[in-house]
């Protein structure tokens, strides 16, 4: 179809990606000066409840009309629309929330700046399009997430944080709906500097746990980089740069969630893997946090003490943990994340630690090897054959698990004894 729309712009996140010579997935367009019936006329879908956006009967990208919209509530939802044909473009792209995200480009190629968001590219800086910013709570977190998005070179605005810290003061922050909290967070996460949006928030009240790490001291030895805030943050950021997936950097984000609470209720650290779990789990409950990451987040906190110390532990303990509380011979995968989060919590500590070693994965992965490639049906007919019945059976296979972690142990130790003659 030959689109006969006029006053058709480009806007937004494309304008933007264009500018900074990155691509971008979506498009999304204004159309100014049209009516939905316009729209349907050209065989438009309508897919807006709020407002009217429409699909392109083609293309499939999203074209709305031309808007303006007025606080008249709290919390995100509560804002009355214009979408009516004497609405502007300028008075459209007011209404969006950076200036970098408040161009629009004409069918020509030119670009319409109204508020300077070329002038905020260049000089890598998230400013606010107008005091409309503040209509909107969910804006405070977009900018914490583009802060993620580019990097340490760039800035929020002084007056920008001036009107989060408004939106804190006045109570708006408390209305932000969970969802959408947990939304931008792991989009954030899936940033390449994810533990930029959690240092942009900190002292705002969105994110309690993390902010109850900052002066909760560390042991310098083991810790060297600072509190358990500076840590946790040296941690996100760790798994980000190893490009680990969301689950992991969520991990590595709440693996330390119960320090806060051992340091303010007992003056120490200890047991902050055990308590980390309630803490994790309100966390997740108040969030609506896919169980997914909850999981892996728990299970972190509760092992990745015992992880550390891998190689101290009995051939007994470590079946308890890679079997009965990781369950890893199930759930492989979840295995490996948690691997990678207890390296990132080993290297998250500055950067006399940054590269270290961690032999532990590699042990951890090679005992798994080894009790997946035990013959546990052979196991479970001869405990048959010698008249076993139901527990003891399993204690059969969990005699022979424990077995197979000591050979494998026993024959890397000489192993590596062969090496170090040679």
């Amino acid at each position: 179809m030959k689109n006969k729309l006029e006053n058709v712009y480009l806007v937004g996140g494309a304008v933007r990606d264009s500018l900074l010579g990155h691509e971008s997935k979506d498009k999304d367009y204004v159309v100014v000066g049209a009516t939905t019936s316009t729209m349907s006329s050209l065989g438009f879908q309508s897919i807006g409840s709020d407002f009217p956006v429409f699909l392109h009967p083609e293309t499939k990208d999203e074209y709305a009309l031309a808007r303006t919209e007025r606080k008249n509530g709290k919390g995100y939802t509560g804002f009355s629309v214009d979408a009516s044909t004497s609405v502007t473009l300028d008075e459209d792209l007011a209404r969006r929330d950076l200036t970098i995200n408040s161009m629009a480009l004409d069918v020509n190629g030119n670009v319409i700046d109204p508020f300077n968001g070329q002038v905020d590219l260049k000089n890598k800086v998230l400013r606010h399009t107008t005091e409309a910013f503040v209509e909107d709570p969910v804006r405070v977190l977009r900018v914490a997430r583009f802060l993620a998005r580019y990097g340490e070179e760039w800035t929020i605005h002084p007056d920008t944080y001036a009107l989060m810290k408004q939106l804190r003061d006045i109570g708006e922050l408390t209305h932000l709906v969970s969802e959408r909290v947990w939304k931008e967070t792991e989009k954030a996460l899936g940033e390449k500097y994810p533990q930029l949006f959690f240092e942009a928030l900190n002292g705002l009240g969105i994110f309690p746990e993390i902010e109850a790490m900052v002066g909760v001291p560390q042991p310098e030895n083991h810790h060297p980089e600072g509190d358990v805030y500076k840590h946790t943050m040296l941690v996100v950021k760790r798994s980000a740069d190893l490009s680990f997936d969301i689950e992991t950097r969520f991990a590595a984000l709440t693996h330390d969630f119960g320090k806060a609470y051992c340091h303010q209720e007992r003056g120490n650290l200890i047991g902050h893997e055990q308590a980390g779990i309630a803490v994790i789990e309100a966390f997740c409950e108040r969030l609506k946090v896919p169980n997914r990451f909850k999981a892996l987040a728990t299970l972190t906190s509760d092992n990745h003490t015992r992880c550390h110390k891998l190689f101290e532990l009995t051939p007994k303990k470590l079946h308890k943990l890679i079997i009965e509380n990781m369950n890893a011979l199930e759930h492989p995968k979840r295995f490996q994340q948690f691997l990678q989060a207890c390296l990132c919590d080993a290297q998250g500590r500055g950067e006399t630690f940054v590269n270290r070693a961690y032999p532990q994965l590699l042990l951890a992965q090679s005992l798994l090897i080894a009790l997946t490639q035990l013959d546990k049906k052979a196991v479970v007919q001869l405990a048959i054959s010698q008249g076993k019945i139901g527990p003891d059976i399993g204690g059969a296979v969990r005699e022979a698990e424990i077995k197979s972690l000591r050979v494998f142990l026993a024959e890397s130790k000489t192993e590596n004894e062969r090496i170090a003659l040679r």
